[in-house]
């Protein structure tokens, strides 16, 4: 069981002002099931299944996790792709008060190794084999690195026999259910300012990150929601795997990301909500299919994690006039935080980052901890009901984020007089690469593991689609050799996933640095944007 950095005044606090409203996930589940259960629940690229029949199968599943030997405060990983199997392992963990710790599908054995391990998790989910990638294989290398693992259960092998066995005819699930202020999620950041951090939000959190948008958005149960940001980012979490439960309302999964099938999914589901990076609103607009299915369904596309470009929004109308592009901000640490509304004007839609939830509050302040009057840009501090409840094993560090209730982001930003938001840059050395954080300190550390590199500064060069891509600055040791195929396979060998991986590389004799001796990455970026010919190089 893991500790938090919750308190009894926090606690009653937000269950007072009626934002913690005491109900699990599975609760949803179970309502959704008893009023609706031929309804579909959730469609990936395999099949889909009913309300009722998705009860059944996190049942079964709650109980093999039981006859397993899991029990309350465990953690059960699964690095699985957007599909059925990802929904019934995250609802049965959470059926039995187990915590809940999905992988995104793209991390290998560096970062796999280390967040199974951190987690001390007693079971592993994993696919056969997905994109090409063995991952059962990848777990039996890691496997001595995790004592506390007591099974693998691989979906198209033994996780087969596995969901098929009547575990119902053995035992029954216990009468009693988890508190819902105990961690239900450990979430790992992308490891921005170096190690990954596994960030823990209770039952109670993760339902009311999702409770004020039906609201604000328009979502009713006949909404028809989709989902293809991975299920084990936050935002795929929240309003993909959960979302639709918590509103009887149906999720269209995708496993692999293509416009064009979403064009489809559209036609064929009636689409009305869908949340993703903005580079997949780049991608649906330059569908070749765009022209050719009725997308009158689709309402609201929710753009998150770079800024959304005019020239994007003013395409989107033209083209898609029945849909609303909206902007927000989050972070794994307190969900999605602000969020457009739609209605407003361009200046708040299209120029600002949203506005906050009910219950969110937000702030800029100096580096004093002063707060700034609107306008002003300072570090954006967060307060609130969704905020998590600690990081995994490293509670100190979280509580050092922590002024009061206000949370720390490291984002610098600017609140305007009508308490809109605007991200304007981020005190953390992060690249965002079509909505994906790079950790550069992370990347860094690896490259200067390298017999060849003698410094490294890894920044970002612009990118019209995905926003940014990284660069790898080197200097290297006198009569060494290194290009761009070699440091990416010394990366492979190293175990770092592809879509951390440089896209371009540029020797430099020596690095810009100030009187102190850090380097100048900003001087970098301007002589790196000054080489370039012909842009940056994509991952293949």
């Amino acid at each position: 069981m893991f500790a938090t950095i919750l308190n009894d005044e926090t606690i009653e606090a937000h269950t007072r002002a009626g934002y913690w409203v005491n109900r699990i996930i599975t609760d949803y589940l179970d309502d959704a099931a008893a009023a609706t259960p031929d309804k579909t629940a959730f469609v990936d690229s395999r099949r889909s299944v009913t309300f009722g029949q998705l009860k059944r199968e996190v049942d079964r599943c709650a109980l093999g996790l039981l006859e397993l030997g899991v029990r309350p405060g465990d953690v059960v990983s699964f690095q699985l792709p957007n599909r059925i199997e990802w929904i019934v392992v995250h609802y049965a963990a959470s059926r039995i008060g187990a915590v809940s710790n999905p992988l995104i599908p793209i991390y290998r054995d560096r970062e796999v190794g280390f967040m199974v391990a951190l987690a001390k998790s007693k079971v592993l989910v994993v696919p056969r084999e997905f994109r090409g990638f063995d991952y059962p294989a990848m777990a039996e290398r890691l496997r001595p690195r995790w004592p506390e693992l007591e099974h693998v259960l691989v979906v198209g092998s033994s996780w087969d026999e596995f969901a098929a066995t009547p575990w119902e005819e053995r035992r029954e699930l216990p009468s009693w259910r988890p508190d819902p202020n105990d961690v239900t999620l450990l979430i790992f950041t992308s490891g921005t300012t170096g190690e990954p951090k596994g960030v823990m939000h209770t039952h109670n959190t993760a339902v009311a990150a999702n409770n004020p948008l039906p609201d604000r958005l328009g979502i009713t149960s006949d909404s028809v929601l989709h989902m293809a940001s991975t299920l084990a980012h936050l935002t795929g979490f929240l309003y993909g795997a959960r979302l639709g439960v918590q509103n009887g309302a149906t999720c269209v999964l995708q496993d692999v990301w293509d416009a064009a099938r979403f064009v489809e999914l559209v036609a064929e589901h009636g689409i009305t909500y869908t949340s993703a990076a903005t580079p997949f609103l780049h991608d649906l607009l330059s569908a070749p299919n765009l022209a050719d299915h009725d997308l009158s369904s689709l309402q609201r596309f929710c753009c998150m994690g770079a800024p959304i470009p005019r020239a994007l929004v003013r395409q989107a109308r033209r083209k898609l006039p029945g849909l609303v592009v909206l902007g927000g901000w989050g972070q794994s640490e307190d969900a999605l935080v602000t969020l457009g509304i739609p209605g407003d004007p361009d200046d708040k839609l299209i120029d600002t980052d949203g506005y906050p939830w009910p219950g969110m509050r937000i702030r800029t302040v100096d580096a004093d901890g002063t707060e700034l009057p609107p306008g002003a840009e300072g570090r954006l501090q967060v307060a609130g009901p969704f905020l998590f409840a600690g990081y995994a094993e490293r509670l100190e560090l979280a509580r050092e984020s922590f002024t009061g209730d206000w949370f720390d982001t490291g984002d610098l930003a600017t609140i305007d007089a009508d308490g809109y938001l605007r991200i304007a840059g981020r005190t953390k050395d992060v690249i965002i690469r079509g909505g994906e954080n790079i950790p550069v300190a992370y990347v860094e550390n690896v490259l200067y593991e390298h017999p060849d590199v003698e410094a490294v500064a890894v920044v970002a060069v612009p990118d019209p689609r995905l926003q940014e891509r990284a660069c790898a600055c080197l200097v290297l040791n006198p009569g060494a050799h290194l290009d761009l195929e070699k440091l990416r396979g010394f990366l492979a060998e190293k175990g770092v996933a592809k879509q951390y991986w440089p896209e371009r590389v540029e020797l430099f004799p020596e690095l810009p640095r100030t009187a102190s001796g850090k380097i100048q990455k900003f001087q970098l970026r301007t002589l790196v944007d000054k080489e370039s010919g012909t842009g940056p190089r994509p991952v293949q």
